[in-house]
């Protein structure tokens, strides 16, 4: 679908010449239009959803030559200068009006490739957002310095004799040949061979892989890259944090050699990601590794595509759309005839759905391997330790947990996970124990620290002469211990050995060999050379207990993870966590276990028609907005409304339920709607999110 660029026509005076009209400055003449494929079809970049089309321009023959399709070009919409993305050439325009000109050529550089064009508005699509929204994720900012800098710049800007738009003139470094990596430790798997065998005959298999715990996924995730690129083929590969990326990015280098694969980060800068990202584009590299933005990394010949932890939140994409990387990847896979490896310690609901449709298949290893490469794990409120000790269940550090620590101590670095960050999280009255509120905006109390005053842990208001608004006491007790409080305690129960935390802004990367007691938050556990000796996992009511559809799921998730941070136990290594033994997540834990946990949870969700047995889009924004937005939007019959539900401070959320087979039609009303109400500018903005990772 196209449309004018144009907006109104120029003021003609008596004569038929164009009369300028007064206070604007002339401008220069374009000169005549290119001969060849004088129409280009240009998508702006102006994220409003009813400007989510093309819109048609002439090209001039001054830049006929640079104009190719990929490029970022500058035009006048709507009388100002707006940048947007260069689709497509045709002879003509279906619009019966006058077309106005492309202002002028930002770049020759093709950054867009019609894998990421089409991709990009699949995504927009599925997740009723704009195409503008999806291509700001997808393709960094230009650095010119970048882009001009190296053998494979871009020619200087200006015409070139042939009229026809070609490709920009990039000499395109050819990889060096990768030798076939053997397993190695994918040997360990029931398929794990069968897979590699797969991507190295260039077949594309689909398999969600559940990972054995210790240190070795990193070199499996980096064999099976080098099996696509000895293959011939691309590989991208998406990691939730840096971390991740760091161990990934040792393993391929390793294996590949220096110069084998790029990397991709936030935190790399803007000139030296955007060059990074060039290099990608122009095929310096097969194999691509990096953190959720690089899920849209123009990878050449994509062959493999890896989700590391794709339960992590930080594979959920903040911004509009709010796309998931494993939907995106999926996306990918299936359009471009890719082989496709989702892998974690643990697994999600999503991804045992994908394996209950057919579309992937199961990467496990048998249950004597998963015995040998686990550690020895209890639980604190298991029938056996509350004969042992009474007091098991109600304690914060139980005796079975001090004595794991103790033995721990005597061989190695032990590990101590604690849910919160902070001194003392949240408090309550001392006499009875109502929660602690701030008398400003009743948000929880909180202590910073042994010798701090409270503080609310919303506004950050003092509250030095709190009193129980329900008894009168002045006194608190805690409620919610948090990990420097936790490292102080345990700091006095273990006198003499090193005490490290991590967790929010500061993080450890690693730990060695040496006794210490090492503190830290969920994901922020760092890696201990030879793996840990013991580990705690603290306060599981917390994880367990969140008002979240995924809590069981995500608490599974974040006690793997550290568990396999821990020695086999046939080398010793023991964990205990803190929680009732009857608890289904709890007994995954204990068995190691996370398959069967993820049918369970999957059949939950089928029943309750949750994702991803179903889809949900969730709009929220000012009461009268929402009520407007659906009034526009033509749903499904089968939606099924929930809510809405008020939003602090000012805001309502409405839930639409539909089955899966009706996602697309769901998102297309409602991206719809959005369009209309941009139209007539209604006030009120609704932020229309499918599939939320949070729903409750």
């Amino acid at each position: 679908m196209t449309g004018a660029a144009s907006r109104r026509a120029p003021a003609r005076s008596g004569d038929g010449r164009t009369a300028r009209r007064p206070g604007r400055p002339r401008r220069r003449d374009p000169g005549p239009d290119a001969a060849v494929l004088p129409v280009a079809r240009v998508a702006i970049d102006i994220p409003l959803a009813h400007l989510d089309r093309p819109f048609d321009y002439l090209v001039p023959e001054r830049l006929a030559g640079q104009a190719v399709p990929g490029c970022r070009v500058r035009i006048r919409f709507a009388g100002q200068l707006v940048d947007g993305y260069l689709l497509d050439r045709v002879p003509a325009s279906a619009h019966p009006g006058r077309l106005a000109r492309l202002d002028r050529v930002i770049s020759p550089e093709p950054v867009l490739s019609p894998e990421i064009m089409a991709l990009a508005r699949e995504v927009a699509d599925r997740y009723a957002g704009t195409m503008a929204d999806v291509l700001r994720l997808a393709i960094p900012p230009r650095h010119a310095r970048a882009e001009q800098a190296g053998p494979a710049a871009a020619p200087p800007a200006g015409p070139v004799p042939v009229p026809v738009p070609v490709p920009v003139p990039v000499p395109v470094p050819v990889p060096v040949p990768v030798p076939e990596p053997g397993p190695g430790p994918w040997a360990r798997y029931t398929a794990g061979a069968a897979f590699l065998s797969a991507l190295a005959s260039g077949r594309a298999p689909r398999a969600v892989w559940s990972a054995l715990p210790g240190p070795h996924w990193p070199e499996e995730i980096a064999r099976a890259a080098g099996t696509a690129a000895a293959a011939g083929r691309g590989a991208l590969i998406v990691l939730p944090d840096t971390r991740d990326l760091d161990l990934v990015d040792a393993a391929l280098t390793g294996l590949l050699g220096p110069g084998g694969h790029v990397t991709l980060a936030a935190g790399l800068g803007p000139e030296e990601r955007y060059r990074r990202w060039l290099a990608i584009r122009r095929g310096a590299a097969r194999v691509v590794a990096g953190t959720r933005a690089a899920m849209f990394a123009p990878v050449h010949d994509l062959g493999l595509v890896v989700l590391w932890d794709d339960g992590d939140d930080l594979h959920a994409e903040p911004r509009a759309p709010y796309p998931h990387a494993r939907e995106v990847l999926a996306l990918r896979a299936h359009r471009t005839g890719a082989a496709a490896l989702i892998g974690g310690f643990a697994r999600t609901a999503e991804a045992t759905s994908l394996l209950a449709s057919g579309w992937a298949q199961p990467i496990t290893a048998p249950r004597r391997v998963v015995r040998a490469w686990a550690p020895q794990i209890r639980a604190a409120g298991s029938d056996a330790e509350l004969a042992r000790d009474a007091a098991a269940q109600t304690a914060r550090l139980p005796s079975v947990a001090l004595r794991a620590a103790r033995d721990g101590l005597a061989h190695g670095p032990v590990l101590v996970q604690v849910p919160r960050r902070g001194y003392l999280a949240a408090l309550g009255c001392g006499r009875c124990r109502d929660r602690a509120q701030c008398t400003e905006c009743g948000g929880p109390l909180a202590l910073p620290g042994a010798d701090a005053a409270l503080r609310c842990a919303w506004c950050g208001r003092p509250e030095p002469g709190w009193r129980c608004l329900r008894c009168g006491h002045t006194g608190v007790r805690a409620l919610v211990t948090g990990s420097a409080r936790t490292a102080e305690e345990l700091g006095r129960a273990f006198p003499g050995f090193p005490l490290l935390t991590s967790g929010g802004s500061g993080l450890t990367r690693a730990v060695g060999r040496a006794p210490a007691l090492v503190i830290a938050t969920p994901g922020a556990e760092p890696r201990a050379d030879g793996g840990y000796a013991a580990a705690l996992l603290l306060d599981g009511w917390a994880l367990l207990g969140r008002p979240s559809l995924r809590a069981a799921e995500e608490a599974l998730r974040r006690w793997l993870n550290a568990a396999a941070l821990v020695r086999a136990g046939d080398r010793g290594g023991q964990l205990v966590v803190v929680a009732d033994s009857a608890i289904p997540a709890v007994q995954a834990l204990i068995r190691w276990d996370p398959v069967t946990h993820a049918e369970r949870e999957l059949a939950e969700r089928e029943q309750l028609r949750f994702p991803p047995a179903a889809r949900m889009a969730s709009l929220t924004g000012p009461a009268a907005a929402v009520q407007a937005l659906l009034s526009a939007a033509s749903l499904p019959a089968a939606t099924d409304p929930l809510g809405p539900v008020d939003v602090p401070p000012d805001s309502v959320r409405m839930l639409l339920r539909v089955p899966r087979s009706a996602g697309l039609a769901l998102a297309g009303a409602l991206h719809e709607a959005q369009a209309a109400r941009s139209a007539r500018k209604e006030p009120g903005a609704v932020r229309v999110q499918l599939d939320p990772a949070e729903l409750i």
